[in-house]
């Protein structure tokens, strides 16, 4: 009984600790792109241009990733797939272990 309780904390906590690292790279995300956003508007005659933007855009797709990891959106592979794929596994591992029986 102690060992599930343990798993569960071991599980929320590692849970917790994803949540912590998404939000702490949002946040770092948004601080030092509205830096790079104000200083570019402050600098530059042409505000629209593509370069200015790479940064915004490339981070914001990683940012976008994270978030996709952290909170199980997967639009590829869909909600359910890594479970199926594991129990697909289990299953085939059970069968083999049956032939030897």
């Amino acid at each position: 009984m102690e060992n599930i309780n343990k798993d569960k904390y071991n599980k929320a906590k590692k849970r917790v600790e994803e949540l912590k690292g998404f939000y702490i790279h949002l946040a770092i995300y948004v601080v030092i792109n509205t830096f790079i956003l104000i200083n570019i508007s402050l600098r530059s005659d042409s505000f629209w241009q593509w370069e200015h933007f790479i940064t915004l855009v490339a981070w914001g797709l990683g940012v976008l990733f994270h978030a996709s990891k952290t909170f199980g959106f997967n639009p590829l592979l869909g909600k359910d797939w890594e479970e199926r794929q594991i129990q697909k596994y289990m299953d085939e591992d059970k069968e083999e272990m049956n032939k030897y029986k």
